[in-house]
């Protein structure tokens, strides 16, 4: 069998490279949408199964988990299996876990069914990040750009459309919305190249170790019970022994050993963190000072939302005429001009509050397009699979742990007074604009850190840009 992926002979044209974009974009949406819709309906379904609130969560943290792991998974199986054959088999998960989910009599089906979704599901990050650097390397920065915006306006727009669907009909309906990914799978197949699986094989046992180690951290993290946690560590504990005593492991060691991924994944997990807390902790703010409906909540959302989506194509423009490292910078400074300004108006008027999110909702796509692109081209082609299975696994656990960390403050800080001077609105905001402008410092350190971290390989890739220049010149 080859050692490399064997393309079709004919290039993509321009048109075809669209058409599958626009596929991409599509499952991507569905696949997104699906993981924020759901938390609106988990109300609806606690009381359809008479659930307490600890059962009920399961529908929201047992997809977390599936599709957090899957995503490192399928991003390793990237680097040896074809494209379309592992995007096929995601794609049917979905949809059947939606059959299942929709016909669900019993809670048990229900969680079965958004655990099979997840399994499906996790293909869709872990390949439409792989995409832009297999297919369309001239134009990587766009591409992600496009994706990137693509997941902002899906998060934004997922709780409406949640609301809306469980309203007009119930909230089983939420299933069907998934079911129509199967329609994708014919046109992948006409559209994507073919490819051939590379020689290899896959470090099962340690996939295994690698999935409950971070499955039950992940468990930790949703439900601060400490027991998950020791198990978490003996798993990921025996994990790191063995990719150390295996020929060929599921992660090579020495993907962490590389400086400028880590630091780039660093970086994003920070940044990550803090505009997932950000979009957990707004329809709590807006529900409980500006006693604003779920519909209501998801108005103030959407601008933000949809101007992410419209401004995703700007920011995967500029990483490839500017480079990825300013454009981690500029999302990193909207990040805290957005939050600053969050932290100034917590309890305004909502049309107030719409305002002052856009900033936060568009360094999103910055960031994630710029580091993603980054981490793609630090690393060698036979590690950009599971590197960026990886980055994606610390993205979700990043919005995990932000939003545990954001219930946790809330909790512990009700009713503060606001630290920020600039605050003016009355009422029980303090905790909000606190936690706001806390964010904000933590972008200011995150930036710093990693402009002191970036600079030896960020110094190395302008000297080797120079000589590369010089060498084409003459």
């Amino acid at each position: 069998m080859p050692d490399s992926y064997i393309e079709s002979d004919v290039p993509l044209s321009r048109s075809v490279k669209r058409r599958i974009i626009v596929l991409l974009c599509a499952v991507l949406m569905f696949s997104v949408m699906n993981s924020t819709m759901f938390m609106i309906a988990v109300p609806d379904i606690a009381q359809a199964f008479s659930l307490s609130p600890s059962e009920v969560s399961w529908v929201v943290t047992g997809y977390i988990i599936i599709y957090a792991v899957g995503a490192l998974i399928y991003g390793k199986l990237a680097d040896l299996y074809p494209f379309k054959r592992l995007l096929t088999v995601g794609l049917i998960l979905f949809a059947v876990g939606s059959v299942i989910g929709f016909f669900s009599t019993h809670f048990l089906m229900v969680v079965a069914a958004r655990m099979i979704q997840a399994a499906g599901a996790a293909t869709v990050p872990a390949l439409v990040f792989i995409a832009p650097s297999r297919f369309f390397k001239e134009e990587q920065g766009k591409v992600l750009g496009i994706v990137s915006s693509t997941m902002a306006f899906a998060s934004g727009i997922g709780p409406i459309a949640g609301g809306l669907i469980a309203g007009a009909f119930a909230w089983n309906y939420l299933f069907l919305v998934s079911i129509f990914v199967v329609i994708t799978i014919p046109f992948f197949h006409k559209w994507l190249p073919v490819e051939e699986p590379k020689t290899g094989k896959v470090d099962f046992p340690g996939a295994f170790f690698m999935a409950v180690g971070v499955g039950f951290f992940i468990l930790f993290i949703t439900t601060v019970g400490w027991l998950y946690l020791g198990i978490s560590i003996v798993f990921l504990s025996v994990f790191i022994w063995w990719i150390f005593h295996v020929s060929n492991p599921f992660i090579k060691p020495g993907l962490f050993l590389n400086h400028a991924y880590r630091t780039t994944l660093i970086t994003s997990f920070f940044g990550i963190m803090t505009m997932f807390s950000m979009m957990f902790m707004m329809p709590l703010l807006l529900d409980d000072v500006n006693n604003l409906s779920t519909t209501a909540i998801g108005l103030v959302l959407f601008p933000g939302a949809i101007t992410a989506a419209l401004m995703g194509r700007i920011a995967g423009l500029w990483t490839d005429q500017f480079g990825s490292w300013p454009m981690v910078f500029l999302a990193l400074g909207l990040t805290m001009v957005g939050f600053t300004s969050l932290s100034i108006t917590a309890g305004a008027s909502p049309w107030v509050i719409s305002i002052a999110l856009i900033a936060s909702y568009v360094a999103f796509p910055f960031l994630q397009t710029a580091t993603a692109n980054l981490i793609s081209s630090v690393l060698p082609e036979e590690e950009t699979g599971v590197g960026m299975g990886v980055y994606n696994l610390f993205n979700f656990m990043a919005g995990a742990f932000g939003g545990a960390v954001i219930g946790a403050l809330l909790n512990q800080f009700a009713g503060a007074e606001a630290y920020n001077p600039l605050h003016f609105s009355p009422g029980n905001a303090g905790i909000y604009s606190n936690i706001f402008i806390g964010m904000a410092l933590m972008a200011v350190i995150n930036g710093a850190v990693f402009y002191f971290s970036s600079r030896s390989f960020r110094e190395a890739a302008t000297t080797s840009s120079k000589q590369t220049g010089q060498v084409e010149k003459s």
